[in-house]
């Protein structure tokens, strides 16, 4: 593994400042108010409250927190932050530091719609998250399963799919700015039939979302052709900016002039959809389709899944987070995302030391999510998971079935895993597969073809 060597990034204990200095300021008289401040709803006695330090009691600190921002009740909000702020250092256990996650993004919150503007005046809105270098991106998805589970199980699926074509056309919606396609040129290169003309178009998306790369993709472009040189595969790479917040419309329209010209039998149509499409907004609208010249009831993820269908692709690829973070309701989001981001917190102690670089970028787009999650709405609020379930009826409305995965493919993903910690492991749903830590499901990897 490579070593990092830039300075470290500013600490979260430093972007939540305004807590201790608040603190340090107050005088004994306030601090006394504070100690006798009224009753939290809900907490009638001190043994509603358990172990104020435990799991449970943050999530329903934090609930109670979010309550009373939405309600505009900055007294009990300033209560309930000041606790958590004591019990929920940045530098804590896996847990306190989840929970430090959630109370910056409640501040942010409360900054916003002017709740509690003692604790907010000085607070540093931006998120401090890292660049990434080729070489450090490549090596930061390698620490954990979180993003080669689903690389391997989709190259395992797309090399079977393309199995006797002399052209493999791969649409790639990654989030992970195409480092998949590495491994799966080394095993296309390899085929006996002898390597194919690999043409690679890649969905730029114009939001920043982390991870975040240092370079165009014009230069990332023109590495990837050089390596698939170096293993003799010729490739075409092509970017074609587009945004999610429209359904990537610009790739679907490019990709349906290029789909009237395409060969029948001697070109196979990839589409690579790895942890990107739960930012397309889920939410059904009068929308105006651009290819019908219609109006229709849908939501941008139904049009996007059925015009990828009539692509007519060899196959479809879906990789994501295994979560649901579509509600309206700010209690119901931060619910489901206190009970699922603790899976990342937890499993960063297993291959990144306290202290480290690497394990502060991490920590810092895990925040990222947490913010944009709980601290927006609308428009700005980007990450909407929905779960496996609801994106395998999606894809069957869609007029697509399951194909799965053979057992080579899973011995794949198996083999992958035994590289990593214990907690690691893999299951099948039907024709599906998950990605759990310790029994907890994390990402699913499905595989569709046209019905």
């Amino acid at each position: 593994m490579m070593q990092f060597t830039e300075s470290l990034p500013p600490s979260l204990h430093q972007q939540v400042s305004p807590f201790s200095n608040l603190m340090m300021n107050k005088n004994s008289s306030t601090n006394n108010q504070i100690q006798r401040a009224r009753p939290w709803p809900g907490f009638h006695t001190p043994k509603n409250l358990g172990n104020i330090g435990d799991t449970n009691c943050m999530e329903q600190l934090l609930v109670h927190c979010a309550n009373a921002i939405e309600s505009n009740d900055s007294t009990l909000a300033q209560q309930i932050l000041w606790v958590l702020n004591n019990i929920a250092p940045p530098d804590g256990d896996s847990n306190q530091r989840l929970t430090c996650g959630f109370l910056r993004a409640l501040i942010v919150r409360a900054a916003k719609i002017g709740t509690c503007k003692l604790l907010t005046a000085n607070l540093n809105h931006s998120m401090e998250t890292h660049k990434f270098s080729i070489i450090e991106l490549a090596s930061f998805v390698d620490l954990t399963p979180w993003h080669r589970f689903g690389f391997t199980a989709a190259n395992g699926a797309i090399l079977e799919a393309v199995e006797g074509y002399s052209i493999i056309h791969i649409v790639d919606f990654s989030l992970t700015h195409c480092m998949q396609i590495p491994t799966l040129i080394d095993a296309i290169s390899s085929r006996l039939e002898g390597p194919p003309l690999v043409k690679l178009t890649v969905a730029g998306a114009t939001e920043d979302l982390p991870p975040m790369l240092d370079l165009s993709y014009e230069e990332l472009g023109a590495k990837l052709v050089n390596f698939a040189r170096s293993r003799n595969v010729m490739m075409e790479f092509r970017v074609i900016p587009s945004s999610s917040s429209d359904g990537f419309s610009n790739v679907i329209e490019q990709l349906r002039v290029q789909n009237l010209i395409r060969p029948e039998n001697g070109e196979a149509l990839v589409i690579n959809c790895h942890m990107m499409l739960h930012y397309i907004p889920e939410e059904t609208t009068l929308l105006s389709n651009r290819f019908t010249s219609e109006c229709t009831t849908n939501s941008f993820r139904t049009m996007f899944l059925k015009a990828i269908r009539n692509l007519d692709p060899t196959i479809v690829v879906l990789v994501d987070e295994d979560a649901d973070f579509t509600s309206n309701n700010l209690v119901c989001r931060l619910r489901s995302a206190f009970n699922y981001l603790w899976i990342p917190y937890d499993t960063v102690d297993t291959f990144l030391p306290r202290g480290s670089k690497q394990r502060q970028w991490y920590e810092a787009d895990i925040c990222w999510k947490i913010e944009n999650v709980i601290a927006n709405e609308g428009v700005q609020r980007l990450e909407r998971l929905e779960p496996k379930s609801q994106w395998v009826q999606r894809m069957r409305n869609a007029n697509l079935r399951s194909s799965g995965f053979s057992e080579e493919a899973v011995m794949e993903v198996k083999n992958m895993l035994d590289e990593h910690a214990a907690g690691w492991g893999l299951k099948r749903e039907e024709e599906d597969l998950v990605l759990t830590w310790k029994g907890h499901n994390v990402v699913f990897a499905t595989a569709w073809v046209p019905l």
